[in-house]
């Protein structure tokens, strides 16, 4: 379902894509975030890249409201709650100032923990 305002002169649709790759995005601005997961493929979290966004972001969205399920892989070494509030407090704000719908739930699932690549030195 796309997200739709009603403004003075007609309607504005928003597709439901552009929602989860804005939520994604906002998502992925936090510190601490290393990506969003597409979901587990044996046992191991899937990195998707910026072109991938909105696969690690489900979306319910009603009238003028969403809910957000967000799929993420943190860094390691960093604190998972304080991630969590940060990336919540960010989603909501980006959600209601650009798209002018509610964020009723941005709940947060972490699917992975991404490692420093050690550097090969000979």
């Amino acid at each position: 379902m796309d997200a739709i305002n009603t403004l003075e002169h007609g309607e504005v649709k928003i597709a439901e894509e552009v929602v989860a790759t804005i939520v994604g995005l906002a998502a992925t601005e936090v510190a601490g975030v290393a990506g969003m997961s597409g979901g587990l493929a044996n046992g191991i979290a899937e990195k998707l890249g910026k072109r991938s966004l909105s696969k690690g972001v489900k979306l319910e969205i009603s009238s003028n409201e969403v809910a957000i399920d967000l799929y993420i892989i943190v860094d390691y070494g960093t604190k998972i709650p304080d991630i969590a509030w940060d990336i919540q407090s960010n989603v909501k704000k980006v959600v209601e100032t650009m798209i002018g719908i509610k964020a009723t739930e941005v709940n947060i699932h972490v699917q992975g923990v991404n490692f420093p690549q050690e550097s090969k030195s000979n």
